[in-house]
């Protein structure tokens, strides 16, 4: 993957020149022209180079440096064509490694490239594949997977727990697709029942109301790239209906609107529970199951791993080194530590019990402790949930749903912690069983 660099700046002639000069550098440029625009790159892995303008339409860049949803990134630079003291004491206060004028200096510039290149370069190619840190068997059949499936138009299916890095895979698969058009990620368990088929296959002026605008939903937006459908077993089954004909067809039809508008998309879905057993507990359809999953990966959990956990812990403090300027280090029995512990949130509670912990870290030496908390069981006592052979899985699903609930006097959110998923599944559930007339509305 190649070294990315995020340019945030209304001056449209500058970004455009940037993007060119670090493209011809071999990086992946990204443009925003105002803070508001720099925050649909959330989503990106950590990128290498942030260079902010800090007059924005809508602010200063340096906001983005405190903004907790942008993306790790490496190097900060602030570009401005108006210096001023009380914004280069500003800068020096931030994790900001340069503070330089416009017009920007072509040597400068490409120093800069060159600095933030050799810091990715830094990390071994035999532990980095994909973008993805890990040499553990159960990774590198995964990698062997995206180099065998990526050329092809197949449709893939991810499994795995939270926090195992499903849309790195999506994305990695569209990096070495060869395809031409953006990807395109969506959640369908964040989007509101009701609102998913507009954000999904657009919809028309006035086919609802608040539709004051035609939408060009996710499917267009990715033509010729990758769209990626996460928690795919959240989508309502109705819609499911809707999506395999879209992927027979190749075509949508946007909400309100009668013309099928062909797309070229090449989806890649994703989900944290078993497909086999969603299927069986119907939140999953048969047949839409065999068209996502022309090929299938199974993202391994991080217990499972190995050494892989080191190797991704220094890695993430690495990057804070880099963000911070700072060569802050391990203290002696960390690699112990970070074996011995079950990361039951897989790679995302690593990467934040590494961030916690350097911010807690007054000194060189950054202390690993892992916060260890895992819902405890539900003490159900006389209540314990029973089944007999011969009962489905949704059947029993929905007695352990009901029977946690009770217990938890209806409070949605400590039944969802018990359980392990979402809110939002709870809520999904139970919405799905008073429309099949099993709970009184």
């Amino acid at each position: 993957m190649p070294a990315s660099l995020l340019i945030v700046d209304d001056d449209r002639d500058f970004t455009e020149a940037a993007s060119d000069f670090a493209r011809l550098r071999g990086f992946r440029p990204y443009v925003a022209h105002s803070l508001e625009q720099s925050r649909q790159f959330a989503h990106l892995p950590p990128l290498d180079l942030l260079l902010l303008d800090l007059e924005l339409p809508d602010g200063s860049g340096l906001e983005l440096l405190d903004d907790p949803a942008m993306p790790e990134h490496g190097q900060a630079i602030i570009v401005t064509g108006q210096p001023s003291v009380e914004t280069a004491i500003q800068a020096v206060s931030r994790p900001v490694v340069d503070y330089l004028l416009k017009p920007l200096c072509p040597v400068q510039f490409d120093a800069l490239l060159k600095q933030a290149a050799a810091a990715r370069a830094s990390l071994s190619a035999e532990h980095l594949r994909h973008g993805m840190i890990g040499r553990c068997e159960a990774m590198c059949r995964v990698h062997d997977a995206i180099d065998r499936v990526a050329p092809s138009d197949a449709s893939v299916l991810i499994s795995g727990a939270s926090g195992t890095g499903k849309e790195l895979v999506a994305r990695a698969i569209h990096d070495a697709s060869g395809r031409s058009g953006p990807f395109v990620a969506v959640n369908a368990g964040a989007v509101a029942p009701e609102l998913l088929a507009s954000h999904l296959f657009g919809h028309e002026r006035g086919s609802f109301t608040g539709a004051n605008h035609r939408h060009a939903g996710y499917f267009e937006q990715a033509n010729g790239g990758t769209l990626l459908l996460d928690e795919i077993t959240e989508m309502p089954l109705a819609l499911q209906v809707y999506l395999l004909r879209v992927l027979e067809t190749g075509a949508v039809t946007r909400v309100g609107g009668t013309e099928a508008i062909a797309t070229d998309v090449r989806v890649v879905a994703a989900t944290n529970r078993d497909p086999h057993l969603a299927v069986e507990a119907r939140t999953l359809r048969e047949d839409l199951f065999y068209r996502l999953a022309d090929y299938q990966i199974a993202m391994p959990e991080l217990r499972e791993r190995g050494h892989d956990i080191v190797l991704l812990a220094q890695h993430f403090l690495d990057r804070l080194n880099a963000r911070h300027g700072t060569s802050r280090r391990f203290a002696d029995g960390s690699d112990r530590i970070l074996m011995r512990h079950a990361w039951p949130g897989n790679v995302r509670e690593l990467h934040s019990t590494i961030h916690r912990c350097y911010l807690s870290s007054d000194g060189p030496l950054v202390r690993v402790r892992p916060l260890g908390h895992r819902p405890r069981p539900v003490p159900m006592g006389g209540g314990a949930v029973g089944f007999n052979i011969g009962m489905s899985y949704a059947e029993v699903e929905q007695e352990m749903l009901l029977r946690t609930l009770a217990h938890f006097d209806n409070d949605r959110a400590r039944t969802a912690l018990a359980l392990g998923v979402s809110v939002r599944t709870v809520q999904n559930q139970l919405a799905r069983l008073r429309r099949s007339e099993s709970l009184p509305t």
